[in-house]
């Protein structure tokens, strides 16, 4: 039987996200999520099915913690739509992701852990072409310069970015990554 206290779900999901973050995916079991979450041991065993689903939950967390909030929304909604703009909105998104760096780690632990397990593979790739789609309609909106091949350039040169950043900290400067977004910016939105 599956439990339905959505708070109590939300927490050990969370614990799941910390626990991938720092352990892997070989180190996230119901008992370490137990642990993690401060919870009576069989507790995550009573909320999921089983660890794939545990796996999908985490995943579909970190996206939900990810999202900007109200606020960010609005201001990149009332902010100009030049390049440079565009850059401090690069900027933002890396400053927001990177400060959830147990939730970037979790996602690329889940890709890892994706290579082996065809369910989790295909949860990620519906999510993961789902956010491609909706950064791609939202910059269309926005009346932002530059084309959907240049919104996809951007993600994946600065998730490379991110991980790095959160993987290897000391290889640039602040001051160094914020050059490289601008930079990325610069040579692959175009003016149109």
């Amino acid at each position: 039987m599956v439990r339905r206290n959505d708070r109590r779900r939300a927490a050990l999901v969370d614990a799941a996200i910390e626990v991938l973050a720092r352990e892997g995916a070989r180190g996230l079991t119901f008992r370490a999520v137990d642990v993690e979450a401060a919870v009576p041991v069989g507790t995550a065993s009573n909320y999921f099915a089983d660890r794939d689903d545990l796996l999908t939950q985490a995943g579909a967390r970190v996206y939900e913690r990810l999202q900007p909030d109200e606020a960010t929304l609005a201001r990149q909604r009332a902010a100009g739509r030049d390049r440079e703009t565009y850059a401090e909105l690069m900027r933002e998104l890396v400053g927001r992701v990177s400060s959830f760096r147990t939730g970037y780690l979790a996602l690329l632990e889940l890709r890892l852990e994706a290579t082996r397990r065809p369910g989790l593979r295909a949860v990620l790739t519906e999510r993961v072409r789902a956010d491609i789609e909706a950064n791609v309609a939202y910059h269309e909106a926005s009346g932002l310069p530059g084309d959907a091949m240049a919104v996809k350039l951007l993600m994946l040169a600065l998730n490379w970015l991110i991980v790095e950043q959160l993987t290897l900290p000391d290889v640039f400067t602040e001051a160094e990554r914020e050059r490289l977004v601008a930079a990325a910016v610069e040579r692959i939105v175009t003016d149109e």
